[in-house]
């Protein structure tokens, strides 16, 4: 039996411990739905009705013209809709940030199978139906995880992976701190590449065996010991490797990036995303609205950081790293949003613990973004940046009927997001129980 077969396996039996947690889609199901905020125009509509059959939007207009004979309605009247909701930097399936550099490898195959569903239905009971899953330690249990989700093994968000990190040996996508003597098994290290010839090596490995795009691991990170995010791991012409190789066979790639220099780099090389951008200088701000290229920065990340790293024992060097890059990515990233540099949600969840991505909201309202543009990074614009803004990111007919109903008004109070009362995905209703 492969490695493959086995994780579904273990994903399969999880079911055994959530229970019946989604009920199936049925056609003619009708939602009432008290304020509908179309995040394109930004008008917010009330009393109207959301006709769905199979996972799709088919008509939306004022409930008193709402057909009588559906099959199924749902009462959210007291209520205001927006679209699922979409994170573009998480890690579900992975075991989340400790104290201990080791915690990946003291794990097995069925522990991780049992925490990504569990991870995965967290997110979803928070409103986030799609995500976009940016590297795991043990390579390929992203793609089954999305596969149990897509086959409706198991409950969560609809993902998009990235299978493993390419990673430089011992750089920031590396398991590094190991106590001595302490091996990293070859599972975990997928995406080791030293040479642009290795690159481009590892890219085909990963889309071979199902990634649906490329993390390259541009620069050293905050959490991975012995390594810094201001240094650069990558030259350009090695990233530039791995984005002709994605692009070749139809993907991107998306580049890990704290320091100004190897943002820079992976932007020159045609990256489509920088991921973090913490110590981005002015140069590198512009060059990301010259290109196009987004930005995923999660700047709620450091708090949680400094508040449980110091009370759980986090190693110093993590904690000088991210009091290092906290407030400058911060300022940064109120300066993109001046700038008009694309912007798509983006949280690192599973530094923090999952179901909790709504929180990341009231910081980017906070650095300079109006509640609509923070909506709208994490709906319509993150649709935009996975090239999915035909099938996903608005309550729109023909879309997929992904929809959160949230408890207030998110347009005046953006902490309303985290009030969420009702999860449709894809025409199923989501159990939050």
């Amino acid at each position: 039996m492969t490695y493959t077969i086995r994780y579904k396996l273990c994903l399969s039996a999880t079911l055994l411990l959530c229970g019946v947690c989604a009920l199936a889609a049925e056609p003619g199901l009708v939602i009432r739905a008290g304020r509908l905020l179309d995040v394109e125009s930004g008008e917010v509509l009330k009393d109207q009705s959301v006709r769905i059959s199979d996972g799709k939007i088919v008509a939306i207009a004022p409930w008193s013209t709402a057909p009588v004979d559906a099959v199924r309605q749902l009462d959210w009247s007291d209520y205001t809709v927006v679209p699922g909701l979409m994170d573009m930097h998480t890690h579900i399936a992975d075991e989340g940030q400790t104290a201990d550099p080791a915690t990946p490898l003291r794990s097995n195959p069925a522990r991780d199978a049992f925490i990504g569903a569990r991870n995965a239905l967290d997110t979803l009971r928070a409103g986030f139906t799609t995500v976009r899953d940016v590297g795991v330690y043990r390579g390929f249990s992203d793609v089954a995880l999305r596969d149990a989700i897509a086959a409706g093994l198991v409950p969560g968000p609809r993902m998009f992976v990235a299978g493993a990190y390419i990673t430089i040996p011992q750089g920031g996508g590396e398991i590094t701190g190991l106590p001595k003597g302490m091996e990293v098994p070859a599972e975990f290290r997928r995406g080791v590449a030293a040479t642009e010839g290795e690159v481009r090596e590892r890219v085909n490995h990963l889309l071979d065996n199902g990634a649906d795009f490329i993390k390259v691991i541009a620069t050293g990170a905050v959490l991975t010991a012995g390594t810094e995010p201001g240094q650069s791991e990558y030259s350009e012409a090695q990233i530039r490797a791995a984005v002709e190789e994605a692009q070749r066979r139809g993907r991107f790639v998306t580049a890990h990036a704290h320091g100004a220099e190897g943002i820079k780099r992976a932007i020159r090389a045609g990256v489509r995303s920088i991921e973090h951008g913490s110590l981005m200088d002015d140069k590198a701000i512009a060059m990301l609205k010259k290109h196009g290229t987004w930005l995923v920065a999660d700047i709620y990340n450091g708090d949680y950081i400094d508040r449980v790293g110091r009370r759980d024992g986090w190693s110093e060097e993590i904690l000088r790293k991210n009091i290092e890059t906290t407030d400058k990515q911060r300022e940064g990233f109120r300066k993109a949003v001046k700038a008009g540099v694309k912007i798509a949600y983006g949280t690192d969840s599973g530094v923090y613990p999952h179901g909790d991505n709504a929180r990341q909201f009231v910081y980017m309202v906070r650095y300079g973004m109006t509640p609509l543009q923070a909506i709208r990074s994490a709906t319509i614009e993150a649709a935009r940046l996975l090239g999915k803004e035909t099938e996903l990111g608005s309550i729109t007919v023909g879309k997929a009927a992904d929809l959160v109903a949230v408890a207030c008004d998110p347009l005046h109070d953006i902490e309303c997001l985290r009030q969420v009362r009702a999860v449709v995905k894809a025409g199923e209703n989501i159990s939050l129980n």
